[in-house]
């Protein structure tokens, strides 16, 4: 099988790495400087492992990298879109760039071409280029499939390689063999089904997801004003038989990203073009953006006023396990302390060097003792490993004062219990 991998971003560059330990693979994106650094192993988005996979395909002569759609296409038996759609800061996503991608590529769709989509879009998206297909090039027999993304930064090849399922949407059963052929060796558990329902598949486990975090950390901030710990009112959620221990209730930071986000924004947009209310999927929205908040709540009453006050941010990526700073909830934490006048130094294992725009206001230290040095309170923004060997010891001694916000209670039960540390989590009483 030969398989065409369309659009390389984060989502398109793993999916090409791993098919290539399997199948013959060609990468096709329309930015040059994309494909010249694949061509040289070096990813667009950090990702571990991702860059050794890619100089494996290469040497092993499975993978390829090129800018050319005719060529890329050439008797692929699949073309997989894989552009990651882009998010504004208010989380709604860039459809029309995907779908002017993917348009780009019908001159080039043979008969018996089959096109599966995997970029991130609403419900109806592929039934639209299926439409636009016919339209444009009559007579020519070509099938378009989709199959929802379940990648996880940091996490990724271990998701695409070692799913727990992998849903399908066809629109005939004549699609069936050729995408297991592809499919199988990743798992052997295809969930099957139309086209419109993988596609609101993928809404509906994010949105779930997201109004999980919303719930359990709505709760958590009434847990703080009761005296409950919202972290023994989780182990009794999930112990509750109709919920279960898998369940996505972890009090803590509110999500951030615009992953969960922009399926919210999607099932919201698609009920009010069809008239239909979606009161919980705008209150999942208003609630989680509240909860963003928490941060500076609790520094401001911990601390009272933060102007010349020295803040300590552990963590400024996305997730740990990346690069990533765009949409990050410690980005904007910095940038919000730094406007009430803080000091703000920041530490992240996997940043040297910060954009023109945060240099200013953020102060980027080379070492975790270095953002600790003379602190009055510390946040731990992003949960890298390194930052659980720290113990109170060693932030007494380095801190000015040993205040610490730590929302998932990442650093553990120790560091909470002693009584030379203010430590704050969410949903741990005041």
């Amino acid at each position: 099988m030969r398989v065409c991998v369309y659009g390389l971003w984060h989502l398109g560059s793993v999916t090409a790495a791993c098919l290539a330990e399997r199948f013959a693979t060609v990468g096709c994106d329309p930015d040059v400087t994309t494909i010249a650094a694949l061509q040289r192993a070096k990813p667009p988005v950090f990702e571990p492992g991702l860059g050794d996979l890619v100089a494996a395909g290469v040497s092993a002569g499975r993978l390829s990298f090129t800018n050319d759609l005719r060529s890329a296409t050439q008797g692929a038996d699949v073309v997989w879109v894989t552009f990651d759609s882009p998010v504004n800061d208010d989380d709604v996503a860039d459809v029309a760039f995907v779908q002017a991608q993917v348009e780009a590529l019908f001159p080039y769709l043979g008969d018996g071409s089959l096109v599966l989509v995997s970029s991130q879009v609403p419900v109806g998206f592929t039934r639209g280029l299926r439409r636009a297909f016919s339209a444009a090039h009559p007579g020519r027999r070509v099938a378009f499939a989709y199959s929802p993304e379940n990648l996880r930064l940091g996490k990724a090849l271990d998701a695409f390689r070692r799913p727990e399922r992998i849903v399908v949407g066809i629109e005939g059963e004549g699609d069936r063999a050729k995408l297991t052929e592809l499919l199988s060796p990743f798992s052997q558990n295809i969930v099957w089904m139309s086209v419109e329902s993988a596609e609101m598949t993928k809404h509906a486990v994010n949105a779930f997801l997201a109004t999980s975090v919303a719930f359990i950390n709505e709760l958590s901030a009434l847990c703080e004003r009761v005296g409950a710990d919202a972290k023994e009112v989780e182990s009794g959620l999930k112990s509750e038989a109709r919920i279960g221990p898998k369940a996505y209730l972890g009090p803590g930071s509110a999500f951030a990203g615009g992953t969960l986000a922009r399926d919210i924004g999607f099932l919201a947009q698609i009920g009010e073009g069809l008239g239909v209310p979606t009161h919980l999927f705008s209150g999942v929205g208003a609630s989680n953006n509240a909860h963003k908040q928490w941060p500076r709540r609790r520094l401001a009453s911990l601390l009272g006023e933060l102007s010349g006050k020295r803040i300590a941010v552990l963590g400024l990526t996305y997730k740990p396990g990346t690069d990533t700073l765009r949409r990050s909830s410690a980005v904007e934490l910095c940038l919000w302390l730094a406007g009430q006048g803080a000091d703000v130094r920041a530490y992240d294992p996997a940043v040297r060097r910060l954009p023109l725009e945060l240099a200013g206001p953020i102060h980027l230290c080379e070492s975790l003792r270095q953002a600790l040095d003379g602190a009055d309170a510390m946040v731990l923004a992003t949960e890298w490993p390194e930052f659980r060997d720290l113990d109170a010891a060693q932030i007494v001694e380095s801190m000015r004062t040993a205040v610490v916000i730590d929302p998932n209670r990442f650093l553990g039960p120790d560091l909470a219990r002693d009584s030379r540390v203010r430590y704050a989590a969410v949903g741990r009483p005041l």
